[in-house]
C-alpha cells in the first residue's frame, strides 16, 4: 500500500452523491465513488448543516483504498451566510458595501476556521484578521451594530 496522491474536493456536507464532479477526481485513482460518498456523508452529517460546501483532502493509495479529512466551509461562504446574502456582489467595493457583519460573527468564523489542520498553530487573532480581509475583498464591512449605520446617515 503506497501513497499515490492527494486530491482536494469541495463537496456538500451530508449529501454527496456519485456523479461527474466527484467521478472525474476519483475515477482515475480507481477509488469506489459510492464508498467514498457513503463514508463522507456519515462523517460530515454531524459536523455541519446538510448541503454546506466543505473542503475534503483525500489521500489515495495504490491498493485503491483512501482516507480523507473534512475541512471547514470556505470563508467566503461563511461570510455570506453571516451577512444574510445569497451571493456576493458583481463588483465589490468598500465605498459601497454590499453587506455587514459583526465582530462577533468574525470571531465565530475564525473559531471554525482555526480548527482546520493548516491553521491550528496560528493565533486566533491572526485568523480573525484573515476573515476580515476576506470580507473586505467581498465588499462586506465589519461593524458593531445596525444603529451605527443610522447614526452615520444622520451625520451626512
Amino acid at each position: 500500500m503506497s501513497f499515490l496522491r492527494h486530491v482536494k474536493l469541495r463537496v456538500p456536507s451530508g449529501s454527496a452523491r456519485p456523479g461527474p464532479a466527484i467521478g472525474q477526481a476519483l475515477g482515475p485513482l480507481g477509488i469506489n465513488m459510492a464508498e467514498f460518498c457513503k463514508q463522507f456523508n456519515e462523517k460530515s452529517e454531524n459536523m455541519y448543516e446538510k448541503g454546506v460546501p466543505v473542503g475534503v483532502k483525500l489521500s489515495a493509495f495504490s491498493d485503491r483504498t483512501f482516507k480523507f479529512d473534512v475541512r471547514s466551509p470556505p470563508t467566503s461562504f461563511l461570510i455570506l451566510k453571516a451577512a444574510g446574502m445569497e451571493k456576493g456582489p458583481q463588483q465589490p467595493s468598500i465605498d459601497r458595501p454590499s453587506g455587514y457583519i459583526t465582530p462577533e460573527a468574525v470571531y465565530e468564523i475564525a473559531k471554525m476556521k482555526h480548527r482546520d489542520e493548516m491553521r491550528w498553530h496560528l493565533p486566533l487573532e491572526g485568523v480573525a484578521r484573515s476573515v476580515v480581509g476576506t470580507a473586505r475583498s467581498m465588499g462586506v464591512v465589519v461593524r458593531e451594530a445596525e444603529d451605527d449605520a443610522d447614526s452615520e446617515e444622520e451625520k451626512k
